[in-house]
């Protein structure tokens, strides 16, 4: 999954908040026609009931907390080595 910033789903360019969620939403709906060993991944931060449903984020297939908590570790150690380039 990719995250939509909320403040262009309000634009002209998308639909309303509950049409997109019912054409690009990631619901239970829809969940169920994948193989059953899917990996579920969002980069964060994620517009529950939006994007994806809370019961897909936080079930067994989902490896979305473990990406952010990733995600953030990376994200501080390049800005790090980056700080501390010139010493």
């Amino acid at each position: 999954m990719l995250r939509v910033q909320f403040e262009r789903i309000q634009s002209s360019q998308f639909p309303s908040v509950r049409e997109f969620t019912q054409l690009f939403g990631l619901n239970p709906q829809r969940f169920a026609r994948c193989k059953k060993d899917v990996f579920v991944m969002h980069p964060g931060p994620m517009n529950r009931g939006i994007e994806i449903s809370s019961d897909i984020a936080d079930g067994p297939n989902s490896a979305i907390l473990t990406q952010v908590t990733n995600g953030l570790a990376v994200r501080m150690a390049v800005l790090y080595l980056v700080t501390s380039a010139g010493e």
